[in-house]
């Protein structure tokens, strides 16, 4: 067995929220140049620019890379071979004090409401994140923070389809999405879908997906193409860099997949913006 102490979740999940809100993940921000770089509109063209320097600012004068700086969404992989110290301990404890001490440090807007429909009281704190815990084998333990913003996040959708609708009408159904968003989700985008699963699960894995790297293919050649054949029909929706038009509506569409009931086959699509905020540490 591997001894984690518990204080190192919390100091790690400090930096990633920080770093996250300040650092275009090195993918992203390839993305954004080679779009800028095929870009036949001047316009989309000026306003990509605009984006990567946004980008390099914030970077250089440590400041967060959007006023949005989202809700803090934690992915945990832990290995079977991990025990924390000291025991007792909660890990979820652990990484809420992170969340707290990361959007306290780094001076990042705290987005969060105690309760949804009455008062909607702000937390004060950032949190609670919202975290989700995978076992796995091995001695590692592996976080990922995402700061997801809620103008993508409100635009992002879940449907249960028949079994016997086809691929066709899942791709119409998912560029539809898409379109709807439009530049209130700030374009371009990266688009996560989770297909199958039941109706938590596939809303989670589409979110997962959003943690891929940009380029990075399904590793089975039938989402694989599907990725491409969706990434070519958003681009051509023509919505382009925040919604004033151009050839870039979306950076990657990524697809993740589960087991699903033989009667479903839901599909979730969750938008991501161009401000695609995420960092991974293992431990």
């Amino acid at each position: 067995m591997r001894t984690i102490a518990i204080e190192k979740i919390t100091q790690t999940v400090k930096e990633l929220v920080i770093k996250a809100c300040y650092e275009l993940e090195e993918d992203v921000l390839n993305a954004l140049i080679n779009a800028q770089k095929k870009e036949s509109s001047p316009r989309a063209k000026k306003i990509l620019g605009q984006l990567i320097e946004n980008a390099q600012i914030a970077k250089d004068e440590r400041i967060p890379l959007c006023q949005d700086t989202g809700l803090a969404v934690v992915f945990v992989k832990k290995g079977k071979n991990v025990k924390f110290e000291p025991e007792g301990c909660g890990l979820y404890d652990a990484i809420n004090r992170g969340i707290e001490q990361g959007y306290e440090q780094g001076a990042l807007r705290k987005s969060v409401v105690a309760e949804p429909l009455n008062q909607r009281k702000n937390t004060n704190t950032n949190t609670p994140g919202v975290i989700h815990f995978e076992e796995v084998d091995g001695d590692k333990l592996e976080i990922s923070v995402m700061a997801k913003g809620g103008g993508c996040e409100n635009k992002s959708q879940f449907k249960i389809f028949n079994p016997t609708q086809d691929k066709q009408d899942i791709c119409s159904w998912i560029v539809d999405v898409v379109r709807q968003a439009g530049a209130n989700a700030c374009p371009p985008f990266v688009v996560g879908i989770g297909i199958g699963g039941d109706f938590e699960q596939c809303c989670t894995i589409s979110k997962r997906a959003l943690l891929r790297k940009i380029g990075q293919l399904n590793h089975e050649p039938f989402y694989a193409k599907m990725e491409k054949e969706l990434l070519e029909k958003i681009n051509n929706l023509k919505l382009g860099t925040l919604g004033l038009g151009g050839d870039t509506t979306a950076l990657a569409v990524q697809i993740e997949t589960a087991p699903c009931h033989i009667a479903s086959l839901p599909v979730a699509v969750n938008i991501e913006c161009h401000s695609h905020r995420h960092k991974t540490a293992i431990l």
